[in-house]
């Protein structure tokens, strides 16, 4: 799975003499929490919606609603805006964009095709892959365990699994307390608490959890 399938399309964008407050009107009509800055076609920045409440006028402020008005007017996106910006390409895989948002603590990245801005990549995006990768929106039976961290395990917890007449739903492995395991996260269909460990009982090192789910 590729950037390109799962951003966020067509590109929204604001320019740098877009005024704050109408850039926030335009994140609330779009319901998007962040936006490329394009100038004849060029990426110039990159602006939030924290940004620019940022820039908004205190509550508290004792200016008048036109003394407010007339302020944020001359506010525009240049003045607030971030201009170093990590973009992404449309081939890179999925995983190495949620890295790179980890790592960089950002919530989103422009995604480029020959240069040239073709979409986004938000956090979002990646919270809808983990729902899809974890079956979150399939009722089935939901299994944690701890397995070996040795080659062969995984084949032998799909085969007991297949045996018994169970059949996967979603499929996740994640690091372990050590080096030496594994924790797998899966929901399986056609199976009840019972059959599942009776069926793993000789492969994984422990169950932590079996639930619907």
């Amino acid at each position: 799975m590729f950037v390109g399938e799962r951003m966020s399309r067509p590109v929204i964008s604001v320019t740098p003499e877009t005024p704050v407050h109408d850039a926030l009107a335009l994140f609330k009509k779009e319901k998007i929490r962040r936006a490329p800055v394009i100038k004849n076609g060029k990426l110039l920045g990159i602006i939030s919606e924290r940004d620019l409440l940022n820039a908004s006028p205190s509550p508290v402020t004792s200016l008048s609603v036109w003394e407010m008005h007339y302020l944020m007017s001359k506010v525009t996106v240049k003045n607030v805006m971030t201009k170093k910006v990590k973009t992404i390409d449309v081939n890179t895989p999925i995983e190495e964009a949620a890295r790179i948002m980890a790592d960089s603590r950002i919530g989103g990245m422009p995604v480029t095709r020959s240069g040239k801005i073709v979409g986004m990549i938000t956090e979002t995006d990646l919270f809808k892959v983990l729902l899809e990768l974890m079956g979150a929106r399939m009722k089935a039976l939901r299994v944690t365990a701890l397995v070996d961290e040795k080659p062969g395990q995984l084949a032998k917890v799909t085969k007991a699994i297949a045996d018994a007449g169970g059949n996967f739903l979603s499929f996740g492995m994640f690091a372990g307390p050590d080096a030496s395991s594994r924790i797998i996260t899966f929901k399986v269909d056609g199976m009840k608490k019972d059959a599942v460990t009776k069926a793993l009982s000789s492969v994984v090192k422990k169950f932590w959890d079996i639930r619907q789910s």
